[in-house]
């Protein structure tokens, strides 16, 4: 057999190991703000520390008072520090004592570390994240440290803070799996159900007792060869903008069997939805319902009965304005789970966007949201005790009857002069904001082009839209 040659760009330079440092003795040589932060690191785990330096920073004076695994030894270093050591960072500014260290350590084959010189490293510590049990270290070998950061954001934001939860709920039930499923692949296929579907989203929310009465029906079904029955996301895809998602409300996107999405879900946002996904288009533009909401109740049930993961996908929040309410009751009559992820309101997406806050300590201490929607070509609204002083008012789905909105409000007492904005597609490229007062906006030839969504904020805080708009695409003043 021919030996097969590596070059040094496909050796690992660094072996990727995890240490049980439950039996580790850990020596520290220095105590400035840099060992400090080794200190931390070494703390998450049960290693012993011993810290040995003639100067020693607040932070280690407060780690070492704080912590019973830590012996503080202020002196200079010795020789003899090492002994009975399995572990060695060296953090000191005296290159020559950093070298000695290594030096002696290296002679009796022990693992040393002399921080920010990778030559002197035997063993170098990695950019880690940190989901205890579940954790995960990554090294660019010391060549490329931002890089490095940079990959560990981005996986910071797409792994859960609670994926622990479901490492101590894989090993708490993986004897179970294990006597029911003989084959290694059935266990595998299960597992990947139950970690990406319901019962695992159940356990990332901390009710392990329902995510447990669904894995004892899961493994049933499983061995029957049933399908089980799916569950309905209600998500709230915010005001437009892709980066404004939170990250369940991705992580549930990705993996959805079923979308159900309206109008109001932007299509940079709808590019994010798992490729192979079933995307079913509900309409509800102006006056033109394509799917009446009761036949879009019974569609999520329906979905969600033949076994599929559901994400009903709403612009903004589902509970406000739009109809969550009304979906999950249908769903509860179904006997079909469900779960609830926020968004960021259309309302308050579209005021930061705008520069306008909602509340203002020298303009308004309270807001009221309300809709707009014309019924019998009126609105049926209390509008006395809309008009308030120091409040503001957020109008949604209000474009079309916008000059009643002005008429009204100015019938009962708001002066004309009161300021107005509309907002429209909110924090969008494409966003666009026109402001004027409830007596001219109307009239404002640039309202005219406006088209929905559109959102109408009223009160003395839109006065601080000309100083506070930091989002400067298309803006149309009075």
């Amino acid at each position: 057999m021919a030996l097969v040659k590596y070059d040094a760009q496909t050796l690992m330079k660094y072996f990727p190991i995890f240490v049980d440092a439950e039996h580790i003795h850990c020596l520290l040589v220095g105590a400035g703000e840099v060992a400090a932060r080794k200190c931390e690191l070494l703390l998450k785990t049960p290693a012993k520390i011993t810290i040995v330096s003639p100067w020693v920073s607040e932070t280690v004076k407060r780690l070492a008072a704080e912590s019973a695994q830590i012996t503080l030894i202020e002196r200079k270093f010795e020789d003899p520090d090492i002994d009975d050591k399995q572990m060695i960072f060296v953090a000191t500014d005296d290159e020559v004592v950093n070298k000695h260290i290594h030096d002696i350590s290296h002679a009796k084959h022990m693992l040393v570390n002399v921080v920010d010189n990778t030559p002197l490293c035997k063993f170098i510590t990695p950019s880690i994240v940190d989901r205890s049990p579940i954790i995960i270290a990554m090294s660019s070998g010391g060549v490329a440290p931002v890089l490095l950061r940079y990959i560990r954001q981005k996986l910071e934001s797409v792994i859960p803070t609670n994926i622990r939860l479901l490492g101590n709920f894989s090993e708490k039930f993986r004897s179970t799996v294990k006597s029911a499923l003989s084959s290694v692949t059935d266990r595998r296929y299960f597992w990947e159900e139950v970690l990406d579907g319901d019962i695992g989203e159940s356990v990332l929310q901390g009710n392990e007792k329902l995510a447990e009465q669904k894995f004892d029906k899961a493994l049933i079904a499983y061995k029957n060869g049933d399908k089980p029955v799916g569950q309905v996301y209600l998500v709230g895809a915010g005001p437009g903008d892709p980066d404004l998602l939170t990250f369940r409300a991705l992580r549930l996107m990705q993996k959805a069997d079923v979308v159900v999405y309206d109008r109001l879900v932007s299509p940079e946002i709808l590019e994010l939805v798992r490729r192979d996904a079933e995307k079913i288009y509900v309409g509800k533009a102006k006056s033109n319902h394509t799917i009446p909401q009761e036949d879009i109740n019974e569609l999520l049930a329906k979905e969600a009965l033949a076994g599929n993961r559901v994400v009903r996908l709403k612009g903004g929040d589902p509970f406000v304005f739009g109809r969550g309410g009304e979906e999950i009751e249908t769903l509860i009559k179904h006997g079909v789970d469900f779960q609830v992820v926020p968004g960021i309101t259309a309302a308050t997406g579209a005021a930061s966007y705008a520069g306008i806050p909602l509340t203002h300590r020298d303009h308004a201490q309270s807001v009221t949201f309300t809709t707009g929607h014309l019924r019998d070509n009126t609105i049926n609204l209390n509008w006395p005790a809309l008009v308030q002083q120091n409040h503001t008012l957020v109008f949604y789905m209000g474009l079309t009857g916008l000059p009643i909105i002005c008429q009204k409000l100015i019938e009962h007492g708001m002066s004309k002069q009161m300021p107005i904005a509309l907002v429209q597609a909110a924090t969008r490229e494409n966003q666009e904001v026109v402001t004027g007062t409830l007596e001219n906006i109307v009239d404002n030839p640039n309202t005219a082009l406006l088209k929905p969504p559109t959102l109408i904020i009223v009160g003395t805080v839109v006065s601080l839209h000309a100083s506070l708009n930091w989002f400067s695409r298309g803006n149309v003043n009075q």
